[in-house]
């Protein structure tokens, strides 16, 4: 069976972070998504493995500060759905393709807007990274340990998390809706945004007075014993989430931590104390070591894998979670549907791989095409 967004149509500018990553999440369910690129400087083509967040995808090599290049894309937005742009704002306008334009062409467009600030207040217009937008959502600040300073996660909780899935939910929320009312709107998903809906709950344990401000203090940031990670003897490490009683229970029994100090897990004046014993513990085998000791015993226990590790973990291969393409491993479609399952389509496509099939297919000739091209405007 075809995705479930099978018969969607997705036009998608380059660009970096949340856009390209929303422009996945389609894909993978089965939209069809027409990626206009930059025209590639002579010599600049890519070479080596292609980004597999650029998988499913067909391309088109547009130069936008021609106006025949502007002219052609708004044409294509006509035969869209949905539109994925992660400028900096104003920057579409400029150019002639904002979402006055474009609805203009497809009063049901859904265009889909990716920032870090969003499209208004008074950063919109600066620059940012994921870092800067977590550190102002308040997000940033918890992840740590104590008498350090913020830890960043990399970039897969502000461009990830709190940008490209919002806007593949925006994108998907408003399709439903423009079916129902056969009229667009715009999706503005800013990473600020999404970051700060994402500490809700950590907004209400700290109105109820079960989250402290102190890094590294709390249940999950690295202050309890029985939810954080240990180094093992050989130098790896294993992560322990034990949160709930009955699991705690399992953890003791596994470890054989006897004594009256281990009763109470929610005593925080014992959790650095008996932190600092289970470090010490952990650090009496290797991680293999554990594992076995561990396996099959209800202790919300897992070994931590490296990205060269993890596809290779006996529970991914069952599951078929990860396969190699075009010479790169990479994560399969997810989630998982029963009926209409996602799939991986065509691989990443060089910049203007697609143009003259995407244009075909849009109604432009022959002769068009290579006016188009003889002018600059595509390649």
């Amino acid at each position: 069976m075809p995705g479930p967004l099978h018969g969607t149509r997705v036009l998608e500018f380059a660009g970096m972070g949340p856009g390209p990553f929303a422009g996945l999440l389609l894909a993978d369910l089965g939209a069809e998504i027409i990626r206009i690129d930059r025209v590639p400087a002579p010599g600049k083509n890519p070479t080596g493995p292609l980004n597999p967040v650029h998988r499913g995808r067909r391309s088109l090599a547009a130069d936008l500060k021609s106006a025949q290049a502007v002219t052609t894309v708004l044409c294509l937005a006509e035969t869209c759905d949905a539109l994925i742009e992660g400028f900096r704002p104003g920057v579409m306008e400029r150019l002639g393709l904002g979402p006055a334009e474009c609805l203009a062409r497809r009063p049901a467009l859904v265009y889909g807007r990716a920032t870090g600030w969003g499209q208004s207040g008074p950063q919109a217009h600066l620059a940012g990274h994921d870092i800067n937008y977590l550190a102002l959502s308040g997000a940033l600040d918890p992840i740590g340990r104590r008498d350090t300073g913020p830890v960043p996660p990399v970039n897969l909780l502000g461009d990830y998390a709190a940008g490209g899935l919002y806007l593949a939910l925006g994108i998907t929320a408003a399709l439903l809706e423009a079916r129902a009312s056969g009229r667009g709107q715009v999706v503005d998903a800013a990473i600020v945004d999404g970051a700060a809906h994402l500490t809700a709950t950590l907004h209400w344990q700290r109105a109820t007075g079960a989250w402290q401000d102190g890094r590294g203090t709390n249940t999950l940031d690295t202050g309890a014993h029985f939810y954080d990670v240990y180094e093992t003897a050989d130098h790896a490490y294993v992560s322990i989430g034990a949160l709930e009683p009955q699991f705690y229970a399992e953890l003791r029994a596994v470890l054989a931590l006897e004594g009256p100090e281990w009763d109470d897990p929610r005593d925080r004046s014992r959790w650095p104390e008996l932190t600092a014993r289970l470090a010490a513990l952990f650090r009496t085998g290797t991680r293999e070591q554990w594992c076995a000791r561990f396996a099959g015993h209800d202790a919300c226990f897992a070994p931590v894998l490296s990205l060269a590790e993890a596809p290779h973990h006996p529970h991914h291969r069952a599951r078929d979670t990860f396969t190699e393409r075009d010479g790169v491993v990479q994560p399969r479609p997810a989630p998982r549907l029963s009926r209409t399952p996602g799939e991986i389509g065509c691989p990443p496509p060089a910049p203007g791989a697609d143009s003259e099939a995407v244009l075909r297919e849009a109604g432009f000739g022959a002769e068009e095409i290579a006016g188009l091209r003889a002018a600059g405007a595509i390649a």
